[in-house]
């Protein structure tokens, strides 16, 4: 029964493309959103709330009607795009986080039976901060801690640190599989970016390693 879910999951695997594109149509939105709301000041400053008819109950001679009424039901239709679409990249990058998990186990297996050595990728990130509380403290992180693998982050796609922190942003209250070097030994650990005492979802300051 395991194998033939792990074997579903792969089917069904999420790309790294496919939550790119995600991301894009997000950014879109915000954009759009953003110039919808720059338009609503440029009139007068109404906003979304400020009324349209004067003290009088005529219509306001000062602004563009067609206009603010117009943006503002474009603002409240990208609202509810922009709601979804965070969803949409929330239930993706769980989708690529177990895809890449049960692949990095498969491809262990195959290693482990064919009898070859796994190679330990090379890090792309320390760790030279951790806060006393924090998620990551207990979550096991250590100062010093070089990062293999942050979630569906690994060495051959890191770019730079937004990489990490788009996973942390979309997986608040989501498990990720996180793999350090330390000591010489490889560790795996079960990071929970959430909501805590201090600053962050994390507690931990990561620098990139150049190498």
């Amino acid at each position: 029964m395991k194998m033939s879910e792990e074997n579903r999951a792969v089917v069904s695997r999420m790309t790294e493309e496919d939550v790119r594109q995600l991301i894009k149509r997000k950014d879109d939105i915000e954009e759009q959103i953003k110039a919808y709301y720059d338009m609503l000041e440029s009139q007068a400053g109404v906003g979304m709330d400020g009324p349209l008819v004067d003290v009088e109950g005529f219509p306001r001679a000062d602004v563009d009607l067609y206009k603010v009424r117009t943006a503002r039901h474009s603002i409240s239709c990208l609202q509810n795009d922009h709601k979804a679409i965070m969803v949409e990249i929330e239930e993706a990058l769980h989708k690529l986080h177990a895809t890449a998990k049960v692949t990095h186990e498969q491809d262990d297996t195959q290693m482990e039976s064919s009898g070859q050595t796994v190679e330990t990728p090379p890090p792309f990130a320390l760790v030279d901060a951790v806060t006393h509380g924090s998620p990551a403290a207990q979550a096991g992180l250590h100062v010093g801690d070089q990062i293999m693998e942050f979630g569906s982050v690994n060495t051959q796609n890191f770019r730079n640190l937004r990489d990490i922190a788009s996973v942390v942003q979309h997986s608040e209250g989501k498990s990720l599989r996180v793999g350090v070097f330390r000591n010489g030994q490889e560790v795996h650990l079960n990071l929970t970016p959430q909501q805590w005492s201090g600053r962050g979802l994390l507690g931990c300051n990561i620098v990139p390693l150049h190498r």
